[in-house]
Formats: C-alpha cells, sequence, structure tokens
C-alpha cells in the first residue's frame, strides 16, 4: 500500500512505492537488473568478503569474536555496493572511510537512513537540518544528504563510464531506462519515458533497505544457530564437502550454487523463524474485495483497507509446518530419493513468503540467496563455529546461551535484531585444528 511505504520515498519514487501503470513501468525496467551476470558476481564478492571475515575471526583465539552482527552487515554492504555499483572494496577498508569530499562514510550515512526510515514517515526530510531540529535529526539530515552525494556521484560516474559492459545494479538501471527512452522517442513503442535520475536512485536506496541490514541478519542468525546447533552444522560440511572437493573456494557459480542445497535449507529455515519482515503491509483496491476463507466463509473488504499479513504467523502454523514448527530444524525442507539425492519440499502457496508473493515478490530474491550460500560455503568449508565457554562451563551451556540470545529478539526500526548480539562471542576454528575448549 502506497500511504505505508512513502517513507521509502526519501530519495525517489521506487518500485515498493509506486501503483498502476508506474509500478508496471518500474519492474519492467528494474527486473532485468536481477540477473545472472549479477548473481555471478555477487557470488564472487560474497565468497571474497567472508574469507577476509574468516581469517579475522579466527585470529581472535579463545575470547572469539562479538562482532558476528557487525561484520556480516560490512560483507553484505560491499557485496551490495559492488553489485550497485560496480565499486569492489576489502572487507576491512572501502565503506567505512569517508570519502573526498564527504564528512560521512558511506556506510555511515546509510546506515543512519536506514535505522531511522520511520522518521522519514513522520518529519519530511527538508526539515531535518534546521536549527530548531534537535542534534540527532540534525545528523540525520546530514546523513540524507550525504547519501544522496554519494548516489549522484556514482550515477554521473556510471553515465560518463566508456564501459558499457560493466555490470552493476546502477549500470543495468541506466542502460534500461536510456533504452527505454530513446525506443519511445523514435516511436517503436509507446510506453512512458525511462526512470528519470531520481527514480533510479530512489530504487537503489530500496535495494539497499531490502538487500542489506535483511541478509546480512540472516547471516548473521543462521551461524549463531549453527553455533548452537553442530550436528547442522556437520550436515551442512558434509555437503560443502562434496560438492566442493578439496579445492579451496567457491569456484564457479553455475557449477556450484545449484548444488548446495543445504545451504539454502539452512537459510530458508532461517528466514522461517527469524526473518527480517515480520508482517507485510497491504491493502485492497479501489474497489471492495471479497476473500473466501479456509472454512468457507466470505469475508468482504471494503475499498483501500490496509492489511498485514503475519508472516510469522503463517511461518509458524502447526497445520503447515508440523509439531516441531518452533523449533529450527534446516532438514525439514530437503527429502532424498533412493539414490540420496535431495530435493526441496515444496511448499503451498503462501505458507512461506519471506520475499513476500505475487506480482511484487522481492526481485533481490535470488541475489539473496545467491550471496547466503556463497558466505556460508567459504565459511563452514575451511571452519567451525563454537561458543565461547567460561572456566568450568560445559559447552552446552555455551549453546543454551546462544539459543537464549537468539530468541531474545524484537523488531528495530522495521526488522527483527537480536538484542544482545554483542554479549555472545563465537570462536571460529580452523578445520582440523583443536579449539581447546571443553568436550562435550
Amino acid at each position: 500500500m502506497v500511504t505505508q511505504a512513502e517513507q521509502l520515498n526519501v530519495f525517489g519514487r521506487n518500485l515498493n512505492t509506486v501503483e498502476g501503470e508506474d509500478w508496471q513501468r518500474h519492474r519492467r525496467l528494474t527486473a532485468p537488473s536481477f540477473n545472472e551476470k549479477i548473481s555471478s558476481l555477487v557470488w564472487d564478492e560474497g565468497g571474497r568478503q567472508a574469507r577476509d571475515m574468516a581469517l579475522l575471526w579466527s585470529q581472535q583465539g579463545q575470547t572469539g569474536t562479538k562482532e558476528t552482527v557487525a561484520d556480516t552487515a560490512t560483507v553484505a554492504l560491499h557485496v551490495l555496493t559492488n553489485a550497485a555499483f560496480g565499486v569492489a572494496y576489502p572487507f576491512n577498508q572501502g565503506v567505512r572511510k569517508v570519502a573526498p569530499g564527504h564528512q560521512m562514510s558511506y556506510r555511515d550515512s546509510l546506515s543512519l537512513c536506514l535505522t531511522n526510515i520511520i522518521t522519514f514517515a513522520i518529519i519530511p526530510k527538508r526539515y531535518l537540518s534546521r536549527s530548531f531540529m534537535p542534534r540527532k535529526l540534525q545528523k540525520l539530515g546530514q546523513a540524507v544528504r550525504e547519501f544522496q552525494q554519494y548516489m549522484d556521484e556514482m550515477l554521473a560516474s556510471e553515465r560518463t563510464s566508456t564501459k558499457f559492459e560493466r555490470t552493476s545494479l546502477m549500470s543495468a538501471l541506466v542502460r534500461a531506462s536510456d533504452e527505454d527512452a530513446q525506443s519511445r522517442e523514435r516511436g517503436q513503442q509507446e510506453s512512458k519515458l525511462g526512470l528519470t535520475d531520481e527514480e533510479i536512485s530512489g530504487n537503489i536506496f530500496a535495494y539497499n533497505l531490502a538487500g542489506h541490514e535483511t541478509t546480512a541478519n540472516t547471516v548473521a542468525y543462521a551461524l549463531f544457530l549453527l553455533a548452537a546447533y553442530p550436528q547442522y552444522q556437520d550436515w551442512v560440511r558434509e555437503e560443502i564437502k562434496q560438492v566442493r572437493g578439496d579445492e579451496p573456494g567457491n569456484k564457479d557459480y553455475e557449477q556450484i550454487f545449484p548444488r548446495l542445497q543445504r545451504c539454502l535449507a539452512v537459510m530458508y529455515e532461517t528466514l522461517r523463524l527469524y526473518g527480517s519482515v515480520v508482517f507485510i503491509p497491504r491493502a485492497a483496491s479501489l474497489e471492495s474485495q471479497t476473500l473466501t476463507h479456509a472454512n468457507g466463509k466470505d469475508i468482504v473488504l471494503p475499498p483501500s483497507t490496509a492489511v498485514n499479513i503475519n508472516v510469522q504467523a503463517l511461518h509458524t502454523d502447526p497445520a503447515t509446518w508440523g509439531a516441531d514448527s518452533l523449533e529450527w530444524r534446516p532438514t525439514r525442507w530437503l527429502v532424498s530419493d533412493k539414490d540420496k539425492n535431495q530435493t526441496f519440499i515444496p511448499t503451498a502457496p503462501g505458507t512461506f513468503i519471506p520475499w513476500a508473493d505475487g506480482p511484487r515478490v522481492c526481485p533481490g530474491q535470488k541475489f539473496a540467496q545467491v550471496e547466503f550460500v556463497s558466505v556460508l560455503a567459504t565459511l563452514l568449508g575451511r571452519y567451525r563455529a563454537e561458543p565461547v565457554v567460561g572456566k568450568g562451563e560445559d559447552v552446552k551451556v555455551g549453546r543454551d546461551r546462544i539459543k537464549r540470545m537468539v530468541d531474545d529478539s524484537a523488531i528495530s526500526a522495521i526488522t527483527l535484531q537480536m538484542l544482545e548480539s554483542g554479549k555472545v562471542p563465537l570462536r571460529w576454528v580452523e578445520m582440523g585444528q583443536d579449539s581447546g575448549q571443553p568436550v562435550e
């Protein structure tokens, strides 16, 4: 529903905030951006970032790292920056640094905008920098200006670039928009003009909103859960070894990604119980709509009725998921045939919707899946995750501590977050090495 998504128009109208013919235009021009070239880029960059992150984590020794959430957010942001703008950064550098001509880093400006997204629905951005505003809101106003400047610079660079073969979401948007406008000018079609620069910026921000924090959270939740449930960590690692053999790295995207089904099952199960989006706002059309309940009763929705889809209720309904619907069990997603080949068990329509459903399903679904699997396969292919336990503590105590921390989650801004993740460290030990911790 547009009125519920107006805060997403901070940098321009986008796929999430338009309706009717405008939505069809945005969808036509943005959907091709998420192609197999982008997926291959995401696969390679996700693996590169994860290798650097894992090396840093493994060097922390017995104390482990408390930066799981922050570091996975850095990985996701670097992957997105590479895919969106064609700019690659090392894990420990890049978007954390303040670029020339700026007062805030790309990461900090984006982070402030994302964590205060609801504020934009209350206070127009043009008022945020006014002298009478509290200092915190003035800082947010500065972040808006800084992030807009970053996008303007990258868009200008894209339009003046001679590298027409460059693969990025922005280059794809610019090419599609320009080609659409040129076709109209030649009279080859009667569509509206391509996207304006403001709409391109709006969609890039929407990509950041939908694909940065959400994917980072899913990776972080999964890593904690795998440390708490080592049997599933072994189950995933077994598949990685079968698919990849003894060769390091993720090799070719087209050959490896489709075969890492257990990694994808971990993602699905994590999204089922701990998905970043816990409800999806929708609305009836301008005419009344009649819905038929499962019990056969008709329910009439008046025009423009606001509807919130309770995603967590759908994802934990025992009628769909069984008596253990509240248990994190990745194996529920796969079934083996007589030759031990595993395939995904299909879900009933409308029962699993972490990327929404229907015509407005998230166009970045494949992007997120490829990134998650690449990061997870890179980490677990060489390292194992363990809870950090105190002197005299049993390892089970550490695992139970992780489970409690994961369950202690709440909505922060608009996504689900672990409230105490910074207080629970994880140890990353290279395979074949002794962790030096108590054995269960």
